[in-house]
């Protein structure tokens, strides 16, 4: 009789364990999704992003911030004269923000709110 009490204690606390297993394994948890709490690892808003990619734009590294910032968010929108020959602007969605990338010299040359195809000569030069 004792063993049977016995196995029937380990079958229930092995019922138990698995069913609080199934919902965290299945994402049915109550606890937050891993991409929820995370947050970027700059700490920045987007707003604050453009901000910040405006204030250094034609200086050498801000392309690669613009890669940090939107990291596989920008579509290529077109290419055009400026630069150090050619500028693509990419469009960030999320943002609805344009940038005139210089990929010569790894700088951003413009920055402008909306879906722009093709910036003025003038501020891609």
């Amino acid at each position: 009789m004792k063993i049977a009490s016995l196995l029937t204690g380990m079958v229930l606390a092995g019922m138990v364990a698995i069913a609080d297993l199934v919902p965290s394994v299945s994402g049915l948890s109550s606890a937050p999704a891993i991409a929820q709490t995370m947050n970027d690892a700059t700490g920045l808003s987007s707003t604050q992003k453009i901000a910040m990619l405006t204030k250094t734009k034609g200086q050498f590294g801000s392309g690669d911030q613009l890669r940090r910032f939107f990291f596989g968010d920008l579509e290529p929108l077109g290419v055009q004269p400026g630069g150090a020959g050619m500028v693509v602007n990419l469009y960030n969605k999320a943002t609805n923000t344009t940038f005139a990338y210089c990929a010569t010299y790894d700088v951003i040359v413009a920055v402008q709110t909306g879906r722009v195809a093709q910036f003025p000569a003038a501020a891609v030069k």
